[in-house]
């Protein structure tokens, strides 16, 4: 589309299709075949030496944390190597060889790079020196890093009122940068902090702070050894969240019971072969989930309640199935949700489930006779306008069975970027806590606003209303994160001024304001080096631990500029000498930024010294069956609704997945052997008996539509692939269908984006 800057810039990139090819999934996950796709990415892009340093380092106690997922490393890392096929591809994505300069990007317009796919875009390597893109102008030309600091300084300084401006903050940031970030916009004067978190696991958060009074999860790594139960629901460990199958092998060899719940069968909880010992290697692996529940997408709300209805039957007969002891001295809402679950007609929520009789007898049969049980989730069930309501229905399991605050139990939302929980954790956030503003007056110095800011879906809306003029990203691809692709492009358009703190070209280069730049940092593998001094970092796990993180590699460029350092320049520039925080002396001396943490951040205590090594745990009170700060000083069990989509006759339920080649938007590579594709990302799973409803053979070519409030939405040419999905539910990969989510449909209470849960149309095309 021509914008309003008058660039022609695809703002979805092309959709030619390549040579696909699909056969049926493989029936492992990892084994000899990740290792071969590890040395592949690694080698080619980093070369032998890298390769290696990078691999034995990463995620070991005196290395770097890993850039990928936020899964928690153990306190005895192997030695073989403490990493996953996709984080091995993380590194390599981040430490290529392959570089963009100046000279780049005056051969290439952003017109013509905006017809590239975003892999061949991801592809072409490290930036490695600030550009900026001047009003009017197709080509980034060099500009140095005081005179960008110069530029953004005057652009925010001309605002009306700083609450025109939006920064955004991605989960791949470390902790002292996500604080001095938080900081240095709430002394500009607003709290508009929008967050990938708003896009995630944000349905996690309200959800578990209304029923546990924390918005984190309650599980250490290690519960997860002897839990007796484990069930993991709408989540894809396998391609998300590797390094996990290592911990449910071990659940495993101990006796435990996995359930599996999700739409799609996936690889990783069918078999793991671990690459690090024998039996995965030549033997036959290990078998991991003992039962599946195909459930029908966004129906997991009836699921659990059929599941409560019997097991509450057979506590009639046997009070031993719920913990009454639990639920008398640390609960309230039990007898509320016993006669709710009254309410519902077995039949009709077993016909919304999709799932066989027999199959949730089973799992009933199971949790029955178990109280050791873990639930771990991921975006299966966050992306709904139910979200919240779904979590907490499987919180309220966790708490009728007495699996909440001892050993082996309690609540997982498995994180998918490496420290999008730390950037919370440290003050990234749109709403207010007023115990951490004082705290900021007290030792910042300087006294933070006081009015709500505004999060993902209200950032775009400013944007696009031109309500917001300036747009900052501290990492991420937001316009291809976000939903609704052409509405999010319109209002990136509509900014006077957009920002991008970036190691690699994407998307969000390209569709801009009126004028644009792109500031070049640090990978989390490189080696971070000020006046002689070494500098590391911070990161939380998803599991609440923080960690230090120490890059060993040599940086892609002398001018690159780690993410504090690039705050502190700026915030040095804007307040100039009259403002109580040294910016610049913190952006260089990480240090002084701990100080700060330890001082303003619930929970953070002698960070530089405890973060060493195995690191330290923040404070959880759901560990302690602590819910003092909740109604009656007890945890909340909650009446949830059913799900009503009103599916028209013709409508299918698409829930958007990722490749195995895929992390988040970053395209690795055009392969998803776990499900059978190679060399084609255009495709949509379907269930045979829809593709013989509409008259679909493989292969052929379909249109998908959306519409919501009478507005269509479309996603043009994807090849159909028949796959075991159930009936009425289709799934395909993003960003290509993001442009399908409806920016006004979001979760309630959380307003994260309904991507798990579309209602579409399919038309061929002939």
């Amino acid at each position: 589309m021509e914008n309003k800057n008058n660039r022609k810039v695809n703002h979805r990139g092309p959709t030619e299709f390549r040579d696909l090819k699909f056969s049926d999934p493989i029936t492992h996950a990892a084994g000899k075949l990740a290792i071969k796709e590890t040395i592949k990415h690694t080698f080619k892009e980093m070369g032998v030496v890298d390769s290696m340093r990078g691999l034995f380092t990463i995620n070991q106690q005196d290395g770097f944390d890993c850039p990928s997922c936020a899964w928690p490393d153990p306190e005895n890392p192997s030695k073989i190597g403490e990493y996953c096929e996709n984080g091995a591809k993380a590194l390599a994505d981040e430490a290529t060889h392959s570089q963009i300069d100046a000279k780049f990007f005056k051969k290439y317009s952003i017109e013509e790079l905006s017809e590239l796919t975003d892999f061949q875009l991801n592809k072409f390597g490290r930036l490695v020196e600030p550009v900026v893109l001047r009003e009017g102008k197709i080509h980034y030309e060099p500009i140095s890093w005081q005179g960008a600091f110069d530029l953004i300084s005057k652009e925010l300084g001309e605002l009306e009122s700083p609450n025109e401006a939006i920064f955004y903050t991605s989960g791949r940031s470390s902790n002292e940068a996500a604080f001095l970030y938080g900081m240095f916009v709430r002394a500009y004067g607003t709290n508009n902090m929008p967050d990938c978190s708003n896009m995630c696991h944000e349905s996690s958060g309200v959800a578990l702070n209304e029923t546990l009074g924390i918005g984190k999860g309650s599980t250490k790594l290690e519960d997860f050894y002897e839990a007796e139960v484990i069930i993991i629901a709408g989540q894809n460990p396998g391609t998300n969240h590797p390094r996990m199958l290592t911990a449910l092998e071990k659940c495993k060899e101990n006796g435990g019971y996995i359930i599996a719940i999700n739409p799609l069968e996936e690889t990783g909880l069918v078999n793991f072969k671990n690459p690090k010992n024998l039996k995965g290697l030549v033997g036959t692996g290990q078998d991991i989930a003992d039962l599946h529940l195909a459930v029908n997408i966004n129906q997991d709300i009836p699921l659990v309640k059929l599941i409560l209805k019997r097991l509450a039957e057979r506590d009639v007969l046997d009070e031993s199935v719920f913990d009454h002891e639990f639920l008398n001295d640390y609960t309230q809402g039990y007898s509320e949700l016993i006669e709710d679950l009254k309410s519902f007609d077995e039949e009709e929520l077993l016909m919304m489930t999709g799932v066989s009789n027999e199959k949730i007898n089973q799992a009933v049969e199971i949790l029955a006779k178990k109280s050791k049980i873990i639930i771990c989730w991921a975006m299966g069930l966050t992306q709904h306008k139910n979200g919240v309501e779904t979590i907490r229905e499987y919180v309220n399991l966790l708490l009728l069975k007495g699996a909440i605050g001892k050993p082996n139990t309690g609540t997982c939302p498995v994180r998918g970027h490496s420290n999008v929980q730390g950037d919370r954790s440290v003050g990234i956030m749109h709403y207010i806590d007023e115990d951490f503003n004082e705290r900021i007056k007290k030792h910042m110095g300087f006294n933070p606003p006081t009015k709500k800011g505004i999060d993902v879906v209200e950032s775009m809306e400013a944007m696009h209303s031109g309500k917001a003029s300036i747009f900052v990203a501290l990492g991420g691809n937001f316009l291809m994160a976000a939903s609704d692709t052409d509405y999010t492009a319109e209002a990136l358009n509509n900014c006077k001024l957009t920002v991008q703190i970036s190691t690699k070209l994407n998307r969000s280069h390209l569709v801009t304001g009126k004028t644009a730049l792109i500031l070049p940092t640090f990978g989390r593998s490189e080696k971070d080096e000020k006046n002689g001094n070494t500098r590391f970092l911070t990161m939380e796990s998803s599991m609440g631990r923080v960690r230090q993180s120490k890059g060993v590699l040599k940086p892609a460029s002398s001018n690159i500029m780690s993410e504090p350092e690039i705050i502190g320049n700026l915030g040095h520039t804007f307040f100039k000498q009259d403002h109580p925080v040294s910016w610049k002396a913190m952006g260089e001396d990480y240090e002084l930024i701990r100080e700060k943490i330890d001082l303003v951040a619930k929970g953070f205590e002698k960070t530089s010294k405890q973060s060493k090594g195995f690191g330290y745990y923040l404070p959880n009170n759901s560990r302690h069956r602590d819910f003092s700060m909740l109604l009656n000083g007890k945890a909340q069990i909650s009446i949830n609704r059913l799900p009503d989509h009103k599916l028209q006759e013709d409508e299918l339920m698409l829930m958007t997945i990722r490749s195995h080649d895929q992390f988040n938007t970053t395209i690795y590579g055009l392969d998803d052997r776990y499900r059978g594709v190679y060399n084609e990302r255009r495709v949509i799973f379907m269930n045979q008996a829809d593709m013989d409803r509409r008259n679909l053979k493989k292969f052929d070519i379909v249109d998908l539509s959306s519409t919501y409030d009478n507005k269509k939405r479309m996603a043009y040419k994807f090849k159909v692939l028949p796959y075991k999905i159930p009936f009425g539910n289709v799934a395909a990969y993003f960003p290509e269908t993001n442009p399908l989510v409806p920016f006004n449909h979001f979760a309630e209470r959380s307003n994260t984006p309904i991507s798990k849960s579309v209602k579409i149309r399919i038309e061929k095309v002939v």
